[in-house]
């Protein structure tokens, strides 16, 4: 046991969901010899941090659940009827658990895993706890398989009853999928946290404020960023560019600053892909302004800052970015529910769908790797526009 801890404890510096002692004794517990091996194994391999932090958070609840639910820890390879227990403890019909008590998770798989803060306590009014939403069992189900790969084995994930049984069971859970951001960060909101960020009738703008001015800017301006890009980027990443016509077409036309931001590795792409992204005018400005006032030449570019405006020598985290977001939020009179940081990423893509921005040259910019995936926000941002909508108008 205690070797176990201190290989995880080893392992938390490149897995923040292992972090603490408290943690790796939780996980000590519910983890296998080989399970830690596997996720040295992912360490090593390079996988991406917030890829990492949700395999090994699945790893663990798939284990605590398999030994409250079948009193055995995971087997390897995974059986087909282990998996379809597996989907019918958490994708069920809510109007039959009504009836039906034993219908989906039993009880005292979901006390077991309440006691082991594996699965949360609060349950809805009438007393019925609702079912998980299909994606999270598809994540968690997508994990498994992976964790499988990673060993070298075959699960049964692909058989023709489990595929059938999660198509069957999101169709009976009839949920659609949430956005990670309820409402968009279009232009008209970002206008609106910017001038959170100008300071007051009495005091110029505070550290802080240029601070995320510069992050929201170049959070939208760069395609949207994800939180994790933004809070690991750094100053290497950066290169400044000649001034560039404001009218592409124009040359005469005013000519502003520009600079190129590499990505690096991202949610989708390798280290290794050309991956830049180009800034141009206002949120160049802002950067260059917080680096200056920061008077940051290498390192993380978002960095922490203390509630005396002492600045730390630390990035931001994941998690900071998001609640930055959410704070300017507030101060806009906006409410912080209704946005995330990922507000930043579906409103830059909603922005130019807005304004009749080809697709193709969106995500160029967002560095989106599904058509599909971007073209939602273009049909949310075309809905009010639709002709055919209108036909009893």
């Amino acid at each position: 046991m205690r070797d176990k801890i201190e290989t995880l404890d080893t392992l938390s510096a490149i897995l923040p969901a292992i972090a603490g002692s408290d943690r790796a004794e939780q996980l000590a517990r519910l983890l296998t010899d080989e399970d830690i091996d596997t996720l040295r194994h992912l360490a090593r391999a390079g996988m991406g941090e917030n890829s990492l932090r949700a395999l090994t958070s699945d790893f663990s609840y798939l284990e605590g659940w398999c030994l409250a639910a079948t009193g055995s820890p995971l087997p390897w390879p995974a059986p087909a009827p282990l998996i379809l227990k597996f989907i019918a403890h958490h994708l069920w019909d809510p109007d039959k658990k009504s009836s039906d008590p034993s219908h989906g998770m039993p009880d005292h798989v979901a006390r077991a895993l309440e006691a082991q803060k594996l699965l949360r306590t609060q349950k809805k009014s009438e007393n019925l706890r609702p079912p998980h939403a299909p994606a999270t069992v598809q994540r968690r189900l997508a994990s498994w398989s992976t964790l499988h790969r990673w060993r070298g084995l075959t699960g049964d994930f692909s058989a023709a009853e489990v595929r059938s049984a999660m198509r069957l069971a999101v169709r009976v859970a009839d949920r659609p999928r949430a956005r990670k951001s309820r409402k968009a960060i279009t232009a008209d909101c970002l206008e609106l946290l910017l001038a959170t960020c100008n300071g007051t009738d009495y005091a110029a703008p505070s550290l802080m404020d240029i601070r995320d001015r510069a992050l929201l800017l170049v959070g939208f301006a760069s395609g949207g960023r994800r939180r994790s890009e933004l809070s690991g980027m750094r100053f290497g990443q950066i290169t400044w560019e000649d001034f560039l016509p404001l009218d592409p077409s124009d040359p005469d036309s005013d000519l502003l600053p520009a600079a190129s931001l590499r990505l690096g590795r991202t949610k989708t792409e390798e280290s290794s892909d050309d991956n830049s992204v180009l800034l141009i005018g206002r949120s160049v400005d802002a950067l260059k302004t917080w680096l200056e006032a920061a008077q940051i030449q290498e390192g993380a570019v978002f960095r922490a800052i203390d509630q005396w405006g002492n600045l730390k020598t630390r990035a931001l985290t994941p998690q900071s970015v998001n609640a930055i977001v959410k704070k300017r939020c507030a101060l806009a009179g906006l409410d912080p529910q209704d946005f995330s940081a990922h507000g930043l990423r579906s409103g830059f893509l909603t922005e130019a769908a807005n304004r009749d921005i080809p697709i193709q040259d969106a995500m160029l910019q967002s560095r989106h790797r599904s058509l599909a995936q971007a073209s939602s926000y273009y049909s949310d941002a075309g809905r009010s526009r639709r002709r055919s909508a209108r036909l009893l108008g």
